[in-house]
């Protein structure tokens, strides 16, 4: 068996019309992931990945080489004393040097930590915030090989101003070495590179805006929408002069900006001299008309093109399931699962590909004992052999008829459009294009270049991602102003007013707790998987799955709703959607932290008997599954005020969904909820 990784690089271009970028998202990735990521698979001898590197990062990257504080807002600020700070840039710095995840990067560092849970910061404690905050985001190969990060870390009594440019002046000369560092692995064998068009967008939209009605029948489409072929091949051909620019070759491949493809993009690759693409399984079971997975692991031709279909099951252990295990037990789980694929043989191919940046922060460690573990696994293991995309496109490849239009998410595009805000920003780029045409004629060509360069930038597909409720981020206003800056700029180059509607923010007002309910009552309903009356379930809280995604995506599982809640004996749960699809699923993992306990439910006994009790380590469980699937556990034998649960759906060996899809519901056991009484 051949295993082909796919490490997908990539963040948006934050630079706004004046080239400075709004957000660190790039920084911070580079001192943690990008060097990381490669380094870790090069400590472990005869194996080899793809690193697809897109245009935004390596530009930006580019920028933060030549000077990180003239060419970054953060760090404009970062480098002033608190004291200089206004308000408003004052408030914005809290909000970000607290916005790492608490779990994984704050709370193991004992004054940041310390810091963190403050509600009010005199200068020298925000100074000091800022200071761990990006120490925090430093990765396992800065902490272990960089003397003036290992020194910084060890700090007790707060930092002072020249340990700031110390630090920063450090990580310039590190993310300096990271481009160099990936050549250097690909003379040797170890990686294969690729890219993505240029800005990241979504060609099949680009190009024709019904392809979102053929993959999903009945999307909400923009009003006269416009076809931007030439902009779509632009994004290509730019995208490989960068590439070639920054690594002295052209790229044989490209990851398509969110595995988006149909039969005309494919073309485009093609005439651009191209050898590979790679998208998901459900483009591949859309244009073979079956799902049959055996027809998954190998590589497909496409009017000369090779395209790797990624097994999305596999690639969401690693994105999403294994942060909540051990590490080698996730390693020796994600072995075995490639073992015992169906229809696997020798000259089998299978691809795992996903994001190779934003998963590792909800990891211990950043991944590094994950990584490492399962590197050392597949050292060791003779069936099977890591290749690169590179070798997969000179391997025979079955031809494919036909190529279903479609993305890396349910085969669809209605992540990108659909939605009323996604829609609104497709028609503002509809409406200034309209006008800049009306104009066109009488514009220079710098003018012409730099409006174009607006354009290429606000098609870039991340902008569309955090419009519509189904991501959430506390940055989508930022987004949002990002967006709608380019479409301003390009009015302002033509010598026009900018429209109102360009001032109009898209985006709702809402934050990321709208997922979430928090209990207001004790409850206790009846367990049966049955919803008997409204009034048992008064009060409970409530998780919303479906508006459950941040940064990344997965294969959506059958749980939709979550209700909870608790009595002063006992912790009740009720799980609500697609009870078919659960019903045929294998198990139910439920874990109790930190007491380590879990329980394992057999679907089909449970389905059969349609009520089960279980006892572990004095926690007495009962489920129950019709209408609903409800479970009570009773927590009165043991000594703790806090737990924390997390509930694991397997099928055939893959865990397709975890609940919550934020991590973990914290119980309170001791909450009495007395503050919600009134009379």
């Amino acid at each position: 068996m051949k295993l082909a990784f796919l490490w997908h690089m990539h963040q948006p271009d934050y630079r706004n019309a004046s080239g400075i970028m709004q957000m660190p998202w790039v920084f911070l990735h580079a001192i943690k992931d990008y060097y990381d990521m490669p380094w870790m698979l090069a400590r472990h001898s005869g194996l080899k990945a793809t690193f697809n590197i897109t245009p935004p990062l390596i530009e930006q990257i580019q920028l933060y080489s030549e000077d990180i504080v003239s060419n970054d807002r953060f760090f404009t600020l970062w480098m002033k004393h608190p004291s200089e700070l206004n308000e408003t840039d004052r408030q914005w710095m809290i909000k970000m040097c607290k916005s790492a995840p608490y779990e994984t990067m704050i709370e193991p560092i004992e004054p940041y930590s310390e810091l963190y849970h403050l509600e009010q910061y005199s200068d020298d404690e925000l100074c000091d915030m800022e200071v761990w905050f990006i120490l925090a985001w430093c990765g396992v190969y800065l902490r272990t090989h960089n003397s003036v990060i290992k020194e910084l870390l060890e700090t007790k009594d707060g930092f002072q101003c020249h340990q700031k440019l110390s630090l920063l002046e450090t990580l310039g000369d590190f993310i300096s070495s990271i481009f160099p560092y990936y050549s250097k692995l690909q003379n040797e064998g170890t990686i294969s590179l690729s890219t993505t068009p240029l800005n990241h967008p979504i060609l099949p939209l680009l190009v024709d805006m019904h392809n979102a009605e053929i993959a999903h029948p009945g999307s909400n489409l923009p009003e006269h929408p416009i076809s931007m072929e030439e902009d779509a091949k632009l994004q290509i051909s730019r995208a490989q002069e960068l590439f070639k620019k920054t690594f002295g070759h052209d790229a044989v491949g490209f990851w398509p900006a969110e595995g988006a493809v149909d039969e005309r993009t494919a073309a485009f690759y093609r005439d651009a001299g191209l050898k590979w693409i790679a998208t998901d399984e459900a483009i591949l079971f859309k244009s073979l008309g079956s799902d049959h997975r055996d027809t998954l692991y190998q590589p497909y031709k496409y009017s000369d093109l090779t395209i790797g279909f990624r097994d999305h099951g596999l690639s969401d252990l690693l994105g999403f399931t294994y942060r909540f295990w051990d590490s080698e037990r996730a390693a020796d789980h994600f072995v075995s699962s490639l073992e015992s694929l169906p229809g696997v043989g020798e000259d089998s191919t299978v691809f795992v590909i996903l994001d190779g940046e934003n998963a590792w922060e909800f990891y211990n460690n950043n991944a590094f004992d994950f990584f490492d573990a399962l590197y050392r696994k597949l050292s060791h293991t003779s069936w099977c052999e890591m290749v690169g995309m590179d070798e997969v496109a000179q391997q025979e490849a079955k031809e494919l008829s036909r190529l279903a239009p479609g993305s890396w998410i349910h085969g669809e595009f209605n992540t990108w459009v659909g939605h009323p805000e996604k829609t609104r920003g497709w028609e503002l780029i509809y409406m200034t294009k309209r006008d800049y045409q009306h104009h066109e004629e009488t514009l220079g060509q710098e003018v012409k270049e730099k409006i174009l360069q607006h354009f290429l930038a606000a098609q870039c597909s991340d902008w569309f991602w955090w419009y519509g409720d189904d991501h959430v981020t506390e940055f989508g206003a930022e987004f949002d102003e990002l967006f709608r800056s380019h479409l301003i700029e390009i009015y302002l180059l033509m010598n026009i007013s900018p429209p109102y509607d360009l001032y109009t923010p898209i985006i709702s007002d809402r934050s990321s707790e709208d997922f979430l309910l928090q209990p207001k009552f004790p409850i206790s309903p009846d367990i049966n998987g049955s919803h008997n009356t409204f009034f048992e379930w008064v009060g409970c809280g409530v998780v919303d799955e479906t508006k459950l995604f941040s940064t990344m995506d997965r294969v959506r599982g059958p749980i939709e709703t979550i209700r909870f809640g608790q009595n002063e004996k006992q912790f009740f749960c009720a799980f609500i959607g697609d009870m078919p699809t659960l019903q045929h699923c294998d198990k139910l993992h439920i874990i109790i932290e930190p007491f380590q306990i879990r329980f394992e439910i057999q679907f089909a006994a449970l389905c059969s008997t349609k009520k089960s009790m279980n006892e572990s380590n004095g926690v007495k469980l009962e489920v129950a599954c019709a209408t609903w699937l409800e479970l009570s556990l009773d927590f009165s034998a043991l000594d703790a005020g806090e737990i924390q649960l997390r509930f694991e759906i397997e099928r055939d060996g893959i865990i397709t969904q975890t609940l919550p899809g934020y991590g973990e519901l914290e119980v309170n056991l001791e909450t009495t909820y007395a503050e919600n009484w009134f009379v």
